[in-house]
Formats: C-alpha cells, structure tokens, sequence
C-alpha cells in the first residue's frame, strides 16, 4: 500500500510539473507571437521611438460602441433640424435616455457655455469663478437660484456667507441643489451641509490664485493636477472641471492632449473589451479616438460629425459610459463594473429645436443650422489641432 500510494504520488508530481512547464512555454510562446506578430504594428510615441504594442480584443459591445455613436449623433442632428419625433427606430434610444455623442452639445454643457463661461467679465479670475461655482453643483436651478437673489455672480464681491443663506433657505424648502448625473463628495468634514463646504472650497481657490495658476499651465493634464489638489476633488472631477474651464476663452488646449476614464468609461471599456492587450483605459481611448474614421468606414455606418469637428478623447469617454447603460438593454450577459442591470432614466421627446452654440474658437458657429453672426468679444479661434488621421484598418 505504501510503495503504490508512494508511486502514485511521485506520478502525481512528474504530471504537476509537466503541466506547469507546459503553461509556462505556451505563456513565453504567446508573448513572443503577441511581440513578434501582432506587436510588429507600430505607433511612433511622441518621443518619436518605436513602441510595439500588443493589441486589444475587442467584444461584441465594442462594435454596438460604433452603432451607439452613430445612432445617437444622428438624434442630435435631426432634433437640430427641427424634424418631427421620433427620430429613430432604434428601441433603446427611444425608450431610455442617454446623453448627446459630443459633450459640449448636451443640455448642462450648452448652457454653461453660452450663459456662463462667455456671459459676462471675461476676466480669468470671474471666469474661473463662474465655471467652477457653477460645475461644483452642475444644475442649471442652483446657478438661476443665486443669480435671481444675488445679481450678476462675481469673484470680486463673492461672499459665502450670503451665497449660504440663499442655498440653505433653498435646502430648507426641500429643493435639489445638485444635478443627479454624477455624486458630487463633500469638499471637507468642517461644515454640516454640503453646499456650504463647496462655496468653502470656492474661497479657498480664490484666495490660493488658483485662476491664475490655470492659465499659467502649460498643458491640460498641468491645469487637471492643480485642479485635482483640492479636496472632495478626484481625478474623474479634476478632468470634468478641466474640460469646463477648457471650453472658455481663457484656455486653448486640444480635447486630443489629455483623457482621464470616469467610473461609468471604465465599466464600458471592461464590457468593449474581452482583453485590453497592454493598453490602459485611457490608451483604449485615446485609441478608439484616433480611429474612429476607420471604425465607422468598416461598418458601413454614416456618422454626422459636429459640423466638421471629429470624436474628442472627452467625447469617446463619455461614449464608453452611456454604452455601459445601453448594454444593460442590449447586452445584459456583458459585464462591466457593478450590478446594474436597468437604466433609470426615460427619454422624453421635446419638439421643440434644439438651438445650439459652441466655443467661438471652435469655428463652428458659422457653420450652425439658422447660424446668427457670432458675437462681438476678443475671443481667437483656436489653433489647437482636432483633426485625426485614418488608420485603415478597423480592430475588427
């Protein structure tokens, strides 16, 4: 009995270590083929060295990514237009609610462009003021709700103490301060309610010469890190924020320099991806971006532009987050991050034309449905470069 269990188990090892020598040459042999086969498809970094790259595999959601983008842009345009609902037959899309395939042409966005970051002093200081007050709560009601009480809201003459009073006032009658698109944390533990920790933090960055010190930065992922310093402020936050200020006349980054993944980009990409290779999240980005042309082209799909302006990095991540919603419906079987299985809010069609107006230094105001003379401010057009090059060759 000893001598058979004895040779059985000296079996047992000699087949454990066949196994485990077997998992490491197919490991060496799959890095080597990934290296040598697929990884011979070169990008030149910016450093202008070669990096070979082993490339992502793509799931079934990353092309419903594509279809998402074109159906939901096609929307947009025909609501532009003034067409009659509905304006498509996709069944999701009608019944569920989901944002716009550009950032800058959702509602929030439109209306702290035209009304908050270009209506008023358009001094650095006021302009850093208005925009991060105004995204600090993200609710058209909230900034309406001072304006009224307050006159024209202004760094120069801000007092938290007043902006206190007519928030809590507000608070008090059970009306919502915040926008429900995303968890605004408090600023600090210092103060009992949340709005007064945030005109807190509005202080703290006035007096710190936070709006100078944007300006100053050399680069958006700079103006993201002075952003990301402060409390109750994390990196998904910083780049939202970044963004905002990026749209008024007092920055000119490119959308194409910097991407940061918001929780709902990372679920998406967990779900359009089976593999990421040896991409991070905002490589798979920034990748999805720079072939878009080839994407659409390889599925035969026609996809409405922004009157000439490509995809940005900000606008694909927030793709991968709406895709994350839309696959709940379409793709219940995907997995992304969380238990989600239903999408909360219903579309509702307003017929009524969307009117629109974007960042004068995007040049695209002109090129508007019924476009009125752009107005008269020192703004220049931006010489940042949006465009993107075809890479001929779709991932799937």
């Amino acid at each position: 009995m000893e001598s058979a269990s004895g040779s059985s188990s000296t079996e047992g090892r000699s087949l454990g270590e066949d196994r485990g020598l077997s998992r490491l040459i197919c490991g060496i042999r799959a890095n080597v083929l990934c290296r040598v086969c697929q990884g011979l498809q070169m990008t030149r970094a910016r450093s202008d060295t070669l990096v070979r790259r082993c490339p992502p595999t793509p799931s079934a959601v990353y092309d419903t990514y594509w279809r998402f983008a074109a159906r939901r842009q096609e929307v947009f345009h025909r609501r532009v237009r003034g067409e009659p609902a509905p304006w498509t037959t996709d069944p999701v899309l009608v019944t569920h609610r989901f944002t716009n395939a550009y950032r800058a042409s959702d509602r929030v966005s439109q209306y702290l462009i035209r009304h908050v970051a270009y209506d008023g002093d358009q001094a650095p200081d006021e302009v850093v003021f208005r925009v991060l007050l105004f995204k600090l709560f993200n609710r058209i009601g909230t900034w309406e709700l001072l304006s009224d009480a307050l006159g024209p809201l202004r760094a120069d003459s801000f007092d938290v103490d007043r902006y206190d009073r007519v928030l809590s006032a507000a608070f008090d009658q059970g009306k919502r301060l915040y926008s429900a698109a995303y968890i605004m944390p408090a600023a600090s533990r210092s103060f009992r309610r949340k709005h007064r920790t945030h005109l807190e933090l509005v202080r703290t960055m006035l007096r710190d010469a936070l709006p100078q010190r944007v300006i100053s930065a050399q680069s958006m992922a700079e103006a993201f890190r002075l952003l990301l310093a402060y409390g109750g402020i994390g990196p998904f936050l910083a780049y939202q924020f970044v963004t905002d200020l990026n749209y008024s006349a007092i920055l000119d980054f490119s959308e194409m320099e910097f991407v940061m993944a918001g929780p709902g980009a990372r679920s998406g990409l967990r779900k359009c991806f089976i593999d990421p290779g040896d991409h991070d999240e905002e490589d798979l980005i920034r990748l999805v971006a720079e072939r878009q042309l080839d994407e659409f082209a390889a599925r035969g799909l026609p996809f409405e532009d922004l009157w000439g302006r490509p995809l940005q990095l900000i606008d694909c991540q927030n793709l991968f987050c709406e895709v994350d919603k839309y696959a709940r419906v379409a793709h219940p079987e995907a997995e992304g991050f969380g238990r989600r299985t239903r999408i909360k809010q219903k579309f509702r069609a307003v017929a009524s034309p969307l009117p629109m107006w974007f960042p004068p230094k995007w040049g695209l105001n002109d090129r508007l449905p019924g476009a009125r003379p752009q107005p008269t401010t020192s703004i220049r057009r931006s010489s940042r470069s949006t465009a993107i090059t075809p890479c001929r060759r779709s991932l799937i």
